[in-house]
Parts: C-alpha cells; sequence; structure tokens
C-alpha cells in the first residue's frame, strides 16, 4: 500500500490517520507555535497562533484543529502566516496589562507605561510570569510591538483573596487552556468561560471567588497557564527562571509515587511543577503536591530523632533510634507468631 504524503514547507511528511496538521508538523520535527494547544486535551484552535498556509484553501487554517489529508502543501511560515501571527499576538498585548518589556510602545522609551504597570501590581516591577510566559516568548520571536493608545484598560480587578492562586484578569488571553486543564485533565469542572465577546472571563461558579467554588486547588490551571494570569501566590515575584534549578523527585505524601519538578533557586525550593511525562501522574499534582513544600522551612519542624521515655520525649542519635525501631519490629513479630 502506498504511503499518504503531506508537504510541509517543502519537506515531505507521512501522514499518519487522524492526526491534525500540527501534530504531523512536530512528528516531522517541525514546530508550529501555540497558545491555546494542551495536551491530553481537544484541540479548540481558540488563539489562533497555528495558523498555517494550505495550498488550496482561501483562508489560514488552525492546524491544531485541521486534519492532515494526503496531498496537502502546507507553509508554516510563509510571509501571510507571519503577517497573521504578528496582528493577533499585537492584539493579545494589547488586551491588557502585558508588561513584557517587548517593545510595549512603538519607541525607545516605555519608562511611563512600565511606572503604570508598577502601580497596577503595586510595585511589582515586571509580570511575575516575566521570562516564563510563552505570549512573551512569541512577542520576541516575531518582533512584534504595540501601540499604548490602542491598550485596552483592566476590565476585572485582581483575584488575591485566597491563600494561593492570584488570578489576573488583565494577563489572561482567553486561550482556554486552565478551563481545559481543570474540565477535560482534572475533571474538577471548576471553571468555564463565561460572558460574551469584551465582556468574557474566565469564572469560577457563578463568577465567584475561587475559595467560594468548587476549586480544590489543585492548580493544574496555572501550569496550563501560557501568560501571567494565573500564577502561586507564595512565590510571587520572588525568583526568575534563569535563577532555577530543576530537580526531580517524588512527591512525599501518599504512596500514588506522583512525579514533580522542584523549582529550586538559591537553594530554597520556589515552586513546584508535575512531569508531563511522568508516571504516574502524568503532570498531575494536588493541593498537597503543588503548594505543600514549605513545611520543610518551619522552625516547628523535627530535625532529630526523639525517644519516648517515661512519658516524655528526649533527644537521640539516628542509630540508636533506628536500632530501637528495629527491636521493636523483632518484638512484636515474635509476639504475633506467638499468638498464631
Amino acid at each position: 500500500m502506498t504511503e499518504e504524503m503531506i508537504t510541509i514547507n517543502g519537506m515531505e511528511c507521512r501522514v499518519k490517520p487522524g492526526r491534525s496538521i500540527w501534530e504531523t508538523a512536530r512528528d516531522n520535527g517541525i514546530e508550529v507555535p501555540t497558545l491555546c494547544l494542551l495536551k491530553d486535551a481537544a484541540p479548540t484552535g481558540a488563539c489562533r497562533i497555528c495558523l498555517v498556509e494550505v495550498e488550496g484553501m482561501n483562508n489560514l487554517a488552525a492546524s491544531c484543529s485541521t486534519p492532515a489529508q494526503a496531498g496537502m502543501v502546507v507553509w508554516t511560515e510563509s510571509k501571510k502566516v507571519i503577517a497573521a501571527r504578528k496582528e493577533i499576538l499585537s492584539l493579545m498585548l494589547a488586551s491588557g496589562n502585558h508588561n513584557c518589556g517587548i517593545g510595549s510602545t512603538t519607541n525607545d522609551d516605555w519608562t511611563e507605561f512600565q511606572l503604570n504597570a508598577e502601580t497596577y501590581d503595586k510595585d511589582e516591577e515586571l509580570c511575575p510570569a516575566w521570562g516564563d510566559c510563552r505570549l512573551q516568548d512569541l512577542a520576541y520571536r516575531y518582533g512584534v510591538k504595540t501601540d499604548d493608545a490602542a491598550r485596552v484598560p483592566a476590565r476585572y480587578p485582581k483575584e488575591t483573596v485566597n491563600p494561593l492562586i492570584v488570578r489576573d484578569f488583565s494577563r489572561c488571553i482567553l486561550c482556554g487552556r486552565c478551563v481545559q486543564a481543570c474540565n477535560e485533565v482534572q475533571v474538577n469542572r471548576a471553571i468555564h468561560v463565561g460572558y460574551r465577546g469584551t465582556d468574557s472571563k474566565i469564572v469560577a461558579g457563578t463568577d465567584v471567588p475561587l475559595k467560594d467554588s468548587d476549586c480544590v486547588f489543585c492548580g493544574e490551571c496555572i501550569q496550563a497557564c501560557p501568560t501571567g494570569a494565573l500564577v502561586e501566590k507564595k512565590s510571587l515575584s520572588s525568583w526568575r527562571p534563569w535563577e532555577e534549578k530543576k530537580i526531580r523527585t517524588t512527591c512525599p505524601y501518599c504512596g500514588v509515587g506522583c512525579q514533580q519538578w522542584l523549582h529550586v533557586c538559591d537553594g530554597k525550593i520556589v515552586k513546584v511543577t508535575g512531569v508531563e511525562d511522568g508516571s504516574p501522574n502524568k503532570g498531575r499534582l494536588c493541593v498537597k503536591g503543588r503548594f505543600g513544600f514549605d513545611f520543610i522551612y518551619s522552625e516547628e519542624r523535627l530535625t532529630t530523632p526523639l525517644i519516648k521515655e517515661n512519658g516524655t520525649f528526649r533527644r537521640a542519635e539516628w542509630k540508636e533510634a533506628l536500632d530501637l525501631v528495629a527491636e521493636k519490629f523483632k518484638t512484636n513479630n515474635i509476639h504475633h507468631c506467638a499468638r498464631t
């Protein structure tokens, strides 16, 4: 049987049944940018960044949701495609408080904008996701600049009334990844897209704070967010990606064995994310696994073994404590065998 082929950027690629243009390009080492596509969730084509040019089609196609068909000739970085992506990115940057530092104005002086952003952020010099933002990456990649005159003021205030997650609606691009992470990946169904048009907003329940909704604070929405719209409150603006060291480990809380990345800065854990290709959790974490890491820095944490004698605890060396535990195991085992 003759293999069905598709041509992408002049390269012939085999078409696998049921694969989209985006997946086929990735299978062949061709990167097509996207902001809305989420692993293990249905493609939506919402962000339109993955647009490609397909010869014979009148309009650009969303590669994440367009099936790859034999005989297609696809261009992922044509002039038409790049112009469309730049226009979309420009509109996104103008849609809120995206103080990325990439051509925030049409000239080299963006001090006034930064000062306004500082005021809005309550003295944060830059967005908390600065350096770890997919929107910023693409803005730099395509050299997108925005005009302050076109910038849309923040429509909704920040939500900071819970101890774990900051929701900054002024930095939300409505890509829908957080909704899919909540509804399709974790299946908590705590958030959805509410309202319409320019009033559109990611809402919890009937548009209540997360703490008053069905949210279980697993933080999957944070891991999915490509901008600074959702960030960990514990580590807000306390570190930057280039300062961190990532260490893979196993979550210590239960016996499931979820795989974690510890983001360490200056010898201290500042953030925890799930290992997306790690089993058994495949990137998913619970509230304890994602946010319950700072107990190790508590002054109340036990750092040496304690042995109880005459109703009180005394400090002991590790060898003495382990020997005592081993002896108790032996004794209890002998008594159990004697009873049976």
